[in-house]
């Protein structure tokens, strides 16, 4: 896959997922941990986080900054992912879907690596 092609399909999905953050933040907000306090600034602020992330991939000469926010980005939800293992750890079926997304994040890590690195 050419270097712009992977970057432009991730500011595409960036720029859904931060939309629906913030048209829809209600979604989110169980998955933020009560440890880091209230769950509506999170969900906002990472909606806002993923919109500039995607403008940044979007343009060329940012693009390789934004292939580094992505990968900051990716990291920063790893509380999030973990949060709803905690939540379903009840429910076999909702653990199983919240455990597979998981290792869908080294993908989209690696892409965003790709990016960052100019390649």
């Amino acid at each position: 896959m050419r270097a712009e092609t992977r970057a432009l399909g991730m500011a595409a999905g960036m720029t859904g997922a931060g939309v629906f953050h913030l048209v829809r933040p209600q979604v989110y907000d169980w998955m933020i941990p009560p440890e880091l306090g209230p769950a509506r600034p999170w969900v906002i602020g990472s909606g806002v986080v993923e919109l500039a992330t995607a403008a940044l991939l979007a343009v060329p000469a940012t693009r390789r900054a934004g292939g580094w926010a992505a990968v900051g980005l990716l990291v920063g939800v790893l509380p999030a992912h973990l949060q709803t293992l905690r939540v379903t750890r009840r429910s076999p079926v909702e653990l199983a879907v919240a455990a597979a997304r998981i290792p869908f994040q080294v993908p989209m890590l690696q892409a965003a690596l790709r990016v960052a690195r100019g390649g």
